[in-house]
């Protein structure tokens, strides 16, 4: 009896202990309360090696900042939006920040745990985007890794591949061999667990938000999602995706660039 008690309040003390929200409320209103059972910092201990090794393959090809003229363009961006990360999370500033290009395909962009952003060539060319268009995906991304949603990703998937019995132990120190197992999930859970719909919604609100701020304007993030809706006539509906459906975040994006329209004027006005 005595050893379940104290089980249930380990369980107590460590689901309340890793409830919090990452970020600051701004305009965008993001200020959902996250699960956070896994360190911080093993999370980006797991992800700048993760990105070490997707650097390391890609010099191998010769596709890492094949093009230096789009790298110039897509870390000048990337700049000017990771300039106005204090504003929710005044940490975040002291990020080892880090910008690359790969060249591929694959319309497709991410910002691991810790600031390592990884641009897609076929992202820029596939849909021929403009600066502003640009800016939304990479702050859409960095909004992603400034809400941890990475981190909050794996909490929920090592409870439910280790269970309480785990989940216990790790609040009481003596996670053991559990624990190891679930650093060997490492990177691997990164890449393969969706974000979920929420978490979508999350980093499109504080995306638009970042990029108003740093003087790209909010309208781009419509443009850039019908531009992506174009190039996938495939996609699921909402019902059975982790994505939001194209109609309906299209529709978010339109009802909450008014709000950040005037960021973005003080920002061009500088």
């Amino acid at each position: 009896m005595k050893k379940i008690t104290l089980t249930i309040a380990a369980l107590l003390s460590l689901s309340f202990a890793g409830c919090a929200t990452t970020t600051n409320d701004t305009v965008a209103g993001v200020k959902r309360s996250q699960f956070m059972l896994l360190p911080a910092s093993s999370i980006d201990k797991m992800s700048s090696q993760a990105y070490a090794e997707t650097l390391g393959e890609a010099k191998k090809k010769n596709t890492l900042n094949a093009d230096p003229a789009m790298l110039a363009r897509v870390r000048g961006i990337s700049n000017k939006l990771i300039a106005q990360v204090g504003v929710f999370r005044p940490d975040a500033v002291k990020w080892a920040w880090e910008v690359n290009v790969e060249k591929n395909d694959q319309l497709n962009a991410y910002c691991m745990p810790g600031g390592k952003i990884m641009v897609l060539s076929g992202l820029v060319e596939k849909i021929n985007a403009t600066d502003d268009e640009l800016a939304a995906v990479i702050g859409h991304e960095i909004a992603h890794a400034l809400r941890e949603h990475g981190r909050e990703r794996m909490s929920q998937a090592y409870v439910q591949q280790f269970g309480l019995q785990a989940l216990a132990a790790f609040a009481t120190g003596a996670a053991g061999s559990a624990a190891v197992q679930a650093a060997g999930m490492g990177s691997q859970l990164f890449f393969s667990l969706p974000n979920g719909r929420e978490q979508e919604r999350e980093a499109d609100k504080m995306g638009l938000e970042l990029a108003a701020r740093a003087g790209f304007n909010p309208d781009a993030a419509v443009t850039l999602w019908q531009k992506m809706g174009a190039q996938s006539k495939s996609a699921p509906p909402e019902f059975f995706s982790t994505h939001p459906a194209n109609e309906n975040r299209i529709a978010e994006l339109k009802a909450l660039a008014p709000k950040v329209r005037p960021l973005y004027e003080a920002a061009k006005a500088k």
